[in-house]
């Protein structure tokens, strides 16, 4: 399984993604749309929203079950992946490339401070065992 190293991971899944705008991206991980299986529906924060860290902000559901997404750091939510939402499988496709929300973070020093890729790879290790 690959993990980009040039993400941050929480410990719930998400990726995120910082932009040259301070805009950060936001979706979910491989191995999390692995263990959801076939994504049939997601529902999105609205933009404007303020969210905190680890706030439970959207939902995405699978043939499997139902799951909540948490905003991985605090900060406004600028926009959505309407694509996304029209079509959840994009996620089972690529989860790296299908991102579902953007934050504009309160504190972008909250984006180093999450999980590197060895650092998530370490904790899907553990999980495992």
């Amino acid at each position: 399984m690959s993990i980009p190293d040039d993400l941050r991971y929480t410990k719930s899944h998400e990726w995120a993604r910082i932009a040259d705008s301070g805009l950060m991206s936001v979706g979910i991980t491989h191995h999390a749309q692995e263990m959801l299986g076939d994504i049939v529906f997601l529902e999105l924060p609205e933009v404007g929203r303020r969210v905190a860290t680890g706030e439970d902000c959207a939902v995405i559901e699978s043939v499997k079950a139902a799951s909540d997404i948490y905003a991985p750091v605090s900060g406004e939510i600028a926009a959505v992946n309407a694509e996304a939402v029209q079509h959840p499988e994009l996620i089972n496709q690529d989860a790296y490339a299908a991102w579902l929300f953007k934050i504009k973070p309160d504190d972008p020093a909250e984006f180093t401070g999450m999980m590197d890729a060895q650092a998530y790879a370490q904790q899907l290790e553990a999980e495992q065992h």
